[in-house]
């Protein structure tokens, strides 16, 4: 009996770590698509999707609206600019405000740019009853408990890697750069 109670146990958590696993896949392999067709990060993206709704706007607006920091948000805009994407200006009326604007290349690159993942999964979530969106929220959170993860500072951006890096193809592939690669010193 306590044998067979173990195996369930050990099911069970398998079936998490696979849900998990397919969720960071699916985010990875939205990145690598949003890289792929725009040559942005999902960060950036959402950037400029913000700047393109909120219209004239401060980078501490910005980093507000993103639940990112000042300094992240600048380092995102200073990529996005050197791309010709964003452009910025003090404002006429306060100096020591400073906005960022679209560039007419960063509307058009908006117009066919694929949906960021968490507008699929808000379209979807939102779809649901009020129970259930509870029930998930608590889950996930027990489970990034569980993990020791619920003191780690994230911000709602489905996205692999550092907020502020480049896109891919302008950066090293290496998914693990902290890390060891183990079949390379083999």
């Amino acid at each position: 009996m306590q044998n067979s109670t173990l195996d369930m146990t050990l099911d069970r958590i398998d079936e998490i770590l696979v849900a998990l696993r397919r969720v960071i896949r699916a985010t990875d392999l939205h990145s690598k698509h949003l890289a792929k067709t725009t040559g942005l990060t999902a960060p950036q993206m959402l950037l400029l999707q913000t700047i393109r709704d909120k219209g004239e706007v401060t980078i501490g607006e910005i980093a507000q609206e993103m639940s990112l920091s000042q300094a992240t948000v600048t380092s995102i805009l200073d990529r996005l600019e050197k791309k010709d994407l964003v452009y910025r200006e003090r404002s006429k009326e306060d100096k020591r405000k400073v906005h960022a604007y679209l560039t007419p290349e960063a509307a058009e690159l908006l117009i066919d740019a694929p949906l960021p993942l968490q507008e699929h999964l808000t379209k979807q979530f939102n779809d649901l009853p009020d129970w259930e969106q509870t029930m998930i929220i608590s889950s996930l959170q027990r489970v990034a408990h569980m993990m020791d993860a619920q003191h780690i500072d994230a911000s709602p951006l489905l996205d692999i890697g550092n907020i502020d890096r480049q896109a891919p193809q302008e950066e090293s592939m290496d998914i693990y750069p902290n890390q060891d690669n183990k079949n390379s010193q083999k």
